[in-house]
């Protein structure tokens, strides 16, 4: 036996023992209807939603910068609250289990179940270490300064690894049959649709009236000035960001049922013929939320490194790389960071629209690069299109059942719909933050894509639950 194969079974015994010990979920033991799925479903958000507002006990101040302020829409954080990390280690553990997986460092049969268990358990516990090293990390490196002592920090990295355990037995909750699609999205797509709701609505005064457009617009119709809304200073929201928000929605919508059909027949049952459906949006939003991570990243960087070797913007290099105001150093105000960072508002683009235009360009660009590693090390390439077609026990009509046969006639619209997939939603996001869409570009683009994605998840719950036979016949029990 080889030592390769030799450490595999070690790693494979290791983790078998270790998920004895790890927190779990127990599958349903009967059937759950729809009606009882929902109200699941509805616990697990209401609890987000409570822990989301439960400010960090022992915390005496807000910490002077939000350093996740990039992700608080991808992660669906609160800063200051037990979600401060939101779903973050969950999706940074998933992802990398997904990449090992993609790219074949992990050598697991997935059509065996034993197999597949295997790898539940081990992204199982890859979540728990990130868990503990994030709220670790986070905890003392961002509130250690703001506690009322050295004891208390303790607590606060507790309540931080704590409410990401919870976060995370919620998401397999959900997914484990007890609730509808998957909790993580739903956590999202509620965060998202919380900003856009509170900035439609909310009652609470800015600097020129109340900061929901609705309530704003009443009280300037009111007071004379009703054209006050069409558009604000700064980055308030307004009548036009509003219509942009819809507008954005609709054509995402719309770009979201636009696919390629590819016939399929069934090897298994005969006379039973479908559609392969290859969407235009192939790569989904992955990419978006890579670079995005990405960029947020450089300017953190950048602020650390300004902070302690030019925090008086006197170093002429590293002005070139990026320059902070002293006051707030939340983004760039110069150098290299400054034009890859969204302007985030029309008053930031009339006043610069170079850098607009650069932002936008350079965004769309590192998207298209990001669709195109993503299709390979996320298992999206027309070789593992291919082959998961043929396990799924259908085949091409006209082409043999082959996987060299399939690849070929996937490959003839998948690496195509790749680049345009991450030149659309490059374009979408980023004129949508320089536009400042309500929930931000990044949001606006996970939102409808959940909400497509809970619709077809719907549809599969009304067909298990009116048609079994139909679904049996599916290959769903």
């Amino acid at each position: 036996m080889s030592s390769t194969t030799q450490n595999e079974n070690i790693l494979r015994r290791v983790i078998r023992s270790a998920s004895a010990y790890v927190p779990q979920v127990p599958k349903p033991k009967k059937k759950i209807t729809l009606t009882e799925k929902f109200a699941w479903t509805g616990i697990a958000l209401l609890l987000y939603l409570v822990m989301g507002q439960i400010p960090l006990y022992g915390v005496t101040s807000d910490p002077k910068f939000d350093f996740l302020a990039f992700a608080r829409v991808i992660f669906a954080a609160q800063q200051g609250t037990l979600m401060e990390l939101g779903i973050g280690p969950i999706v940074t553990a998933g992802l990398l289990m997904q990449l090992l997986k993609g790219s074949d460092l992990i050598r697991l049969d997935f059509k065996n179940p034993d197999d597949r268990s295997l790898f539940t358990s081990a992204t199982k516990i890859v979540t728990i270490i990130v868990i503990v090293a994030e709220g670790a990390l986070y905890g003392v490196s961002v509130y250690g300064p703001l506690v009322a002592g050295p004891h208390i920090i303790g607590v606060v990295v507790a309540q931080l690894i704590g409410a990401s355990v919870l976060v995370m037995l919620l998401d397999e909750l959900v997914q484990k049959g007890w609730g509808v699609g998957s909790g993580l999205s739903l956590f999202i797509m509620a965060g998202i649709a919380q900003t856009i709701l509170w900035s439609v609505f909310s009652p609470f005064p800015a600097q020129d009236g109340p900061t929901g457009i609705l309530p704003f617009t009443i009280q300037s119709t009111i007071d004379g000035h009703g054209q006050d809304a069409f558009f604000r200073q700064g980055q308030l929201p307004s009548l036009f960001a509003l219509g942009l928000t819809v507008g954005v929605i609709l054509v995402l919508v719309y770009i979201e049922g636009i696919h390629v059909d590819i016939p399929i027949v069934s090897t298994k049952y005969r006379g039973f013929t479908a559609v392969y459906p290859i969407k235009l949006l192939y790569t989904s939003v992955i990419p978006v939320i890579l670079s995005s991570a990405l960029i947020a990243n450089a300017v953190f960087m950048g602020q650390m490194m300004w902070a302690n070797y030019n925090p008086n913007n006197a170093n002429p290099a590293f002005n070139w790389i990026a320059q902070f105001d002293p006051s707030s150093q939340q983004t760039p105000t110069g150098g290299i960071l400054y034009y890859i960072t969204s302007p985030r508002s029309l008053d930031h683009v009339a006043a610069d629209p170079v850098r607009a235009i650069i932002y936008v360009i350079f965004f769309t660009a590192i998207v298209t690069v990001f669709s195109r590693l993503w299709v390979e090390l996320g298992g999206l390439s027309a070789r593992t299109a291919a082959k998961n077609l043929l396990d799924a026990d259908v085949q091409v009509p006209g082409f043999r059942r082959s996987e060299n046969s399939v690849e070929s006639l996937l490959n003839r619209y998948i690496p195509s719909l790749t680049i345009i997939s991450g030149v659309i939603i490059g374009l979408l996001a980023s004129l949508s933050d320089i536009l400042n869409v309500f929930g931000s570009g990044t949001g606006i683009l996970l939102m409808v894509n959940i909400m497509v994605s809970y619709y077809q998840t719907l549809v599969k719950e009304q067909v298990d639950t009116y048609m079994p036979k139909l679904a049996a016949l599916l290959g769903r029990k």
